[in-house]
Formats: structure tokens, sequence, C-alpha cells
């Protein structure tokens, strides 16, 4: 679990993160979304322990991240898993490396154990045959299920993913989606991911808060999202006409 209470973060005296306060839970899927200029990237680095804030807390599962030390700190990264927007992956490695590069980093594995571990999680993304494959013969899905797989390689307790679906086809995206929902369900992980799809929303935004202008305007889950009279939450969900006609639909249904 992760607390945040009363964050506080700005740029060149322009606060750009005003009092947040949120619970993101374990073993759930905590989604942040919000349009551009929200807040969400920035906010997502203050949880990374990237960006330095003014004022306020961060803690995990009770470890205030303010008061670790450089070694404990360097211990929490060990447990944190992240999927980056573009993948981020090592044109030079093959997949199988790209996967085994947080167990070089974090652990003291040898190399046929290394090994071993990324068959294991490569095998869990559904590319038990790509180890060789260089990310440059992987596909847009494929490479995020690399990433996927390093994320979770070294058996982190928190799973950050930035837009995981960006630049994705629906199809794919839906399956990623799941494919996070899964993980975090068998690993019992904390995962957070900052998004602005509303189909991963309604797919799999089991906690979500929503931003606007760096301030937490509302939060809730995929349930009553559609339920709110929080209009500028409503005015962002239902941006698009298939969201649009959700709405209608679950009014119909209402009545």
């Amino acid at each position: 679990m992760i607390v945040v209470k009363d964050l506080y973060k700005s740029f060149n005296d322009t606060l750009i993160i005003k009092g947040i306060s949120t619970t993101f839970d374990k073993g759930k899927t905590n989604l942040i979304i919000g349009a551009s200029g929200s807040g969400k990237t920035v906010f997502l680095k203050c949880l990374l322990g990237l960006f330095a804030y003014e004022k306020g807390s961060i803690s995990y599962d009770g470890k205030i991240y303010s008061n670790l030390t450089k070694n404990q700190k360097s211990d929490l990264r060990a447990e944190i898993g992240m999927v980056f927007q573009g993948s981020a992956l090592f044109d030079s490695m093959t997949i199988a490396e790209n996967v085994m590069f947080p167990l070089r980093m974090f652990t003291n594995m040898n190399k046929s154990e290394m090994e071993d571990r990324a068959d294991v999680v490569l095998k869990r993304v559904n590319l038990a045959d790509a180890h060789y494959k260089m990310p440059s013969e992987a596909s847009g899905g494929m490479r995020k299920r690399v990433a996927i797989a390093r994320a979770i390689v070294n058996n982190p307790k928190y799973l950050f993913c930035d837009e995981p679906n960006s630049g994705l086809d629906p199809k794919t995206a839906i399956i990623i989606d799941n494919l996070i929902q899964e993980i975090t369900d068998e690993y019992n992980i904390t995962t957070v991911i900052n998004s602005h799809d509303m189909n991963s929303v309604m797919e799999i935004g089991e906690k979500i808060i929503f931003l606007i202008d760096g301030v937490k305007a509302w939060e809730g889950s995929k349930e009553t999202i559609f339920k709110t009279d929080n209009e500028v939450v409503t005015n962002f969900v239902y941006s698009s006409n298939l969201m649009k006609k959700v709405r209608q639909m679950y009014i119909e249904e209402r009545h």
C-alpha cells in the first residue's frame, strides 16, 4: 500500500501538485487519470522518488520515503517495477538481456539464475520463444509485454506504469490492460497506472483518482465513475462519442 498525505510540488515558484492525499491499495490496479497538464506525470515521478516535493509525505507500506536513508531508498527502489511509456528497451540488447537488466542491477544472481528467472517471466507474458530477438524485431505489443516482464522480473512490491497503452491499437491495448491486472492479482502488487485512456478505466479501474490542475478532483472506481455528478469528471469521461453512448446506456438502465 502507498499512502500519500497533503503532497505539494512546484517548479520555479509555480505550484504543480496541490495538496493531494490518497491511498493506492495493494493487489489493485490504481489509475491516475486526467487531461494533459493535469499533473499526472509530475505526481507519478514524485511517487517514484524522481522528484523531491516541498510538503507532505509518501509512505510505502508504512515506510515514509523522506525519512529513509540513502541505502534504504536504494533498497526500496529494488522493490519497484516500472513500465515506461515508450517501453524504454535497450536496442543493443536481446529481449532476454533487457529482462535480466534489473537482476544485474539489484541482485547477486549468477548468469544461470538470471536466465531461469527471465525465462519464467517471459513465459508469463506469452513470449516464451522471444529470448534472442532484438527489440527492433518486436511489434509494439510485444515490446510492451517485454517491458512488463522486465518490470516484474525482480518480484516487485510496487508496479508503476506510465501510459502503458500509448501507441497501441485498441485490441492490443485491452490485452496489455488485462495482463497488468492479472499480474497485479497474482503477485499481489500495489500497481499505479498513469493514463488518459478511458478504455483502461472501464477495463481495469479498481481505484481511480482524477486530477485537474494538480488537484485531486475526484476518486472512486470504474463502477462509480459513471454515477458521479462531478462536472469536471463527466466532461473528461464523456468527451468522446463512445463514452457519451455508454453514459446514455447507463442512464436508460437506471430508468
